[in-house]
């Protein structure tokens, strides 16, 4: 099997539950790896497809990080079919709550 990943992929973007959130915007920080198979030659995964879908979903109006992952999840699932596994994490960096919180982070895996 072959991972192919994208890490600490970087945006900012109006998403959360609060209405500050929606109008100052959260950093968020993604990882994506999607497992190929095992074939000569090596499937190909474009580096820039993952990063444009991550970006594009997480424009999306909405609230829960739960929601972007799946969606995230759903769109490199069509664009790599042939994929045998994809993991998305999401991070939102210093969530608005008190107290010093590094991240909230939410990952799927099918």
């Amino acid at each position: 099997m072959l991972i192919v990943s994208l890490h600490k992929i970087k945006i900012h973007a109006p998403i959360g539950v609060y209405k500050e959130e929606k109008i100052l915007g959260n950093d968020f920080e993604i990882d994506v790896d999607i497992a190929l198979p095992d074939t000569q030659p090596w499937p190909f995964a474009d580096y820039t497809v993952i990063q444009k879908t991550v970006r594009r979903v997480l424009q999306q109006p909405g609230q829960l990080l739960e929601t972007f992952v799946q969606q995230i999840h759903a769109s490199l699932k069509e664009n790599f079919p042939f994929s045998l596994k994809i993991k998305v994490t999401i991070r939102k960096l210093n969530p608005p709550m008190p107290g010093e919180v590094g991240y909230a982070q939410v990952c799927y895996e099918a």
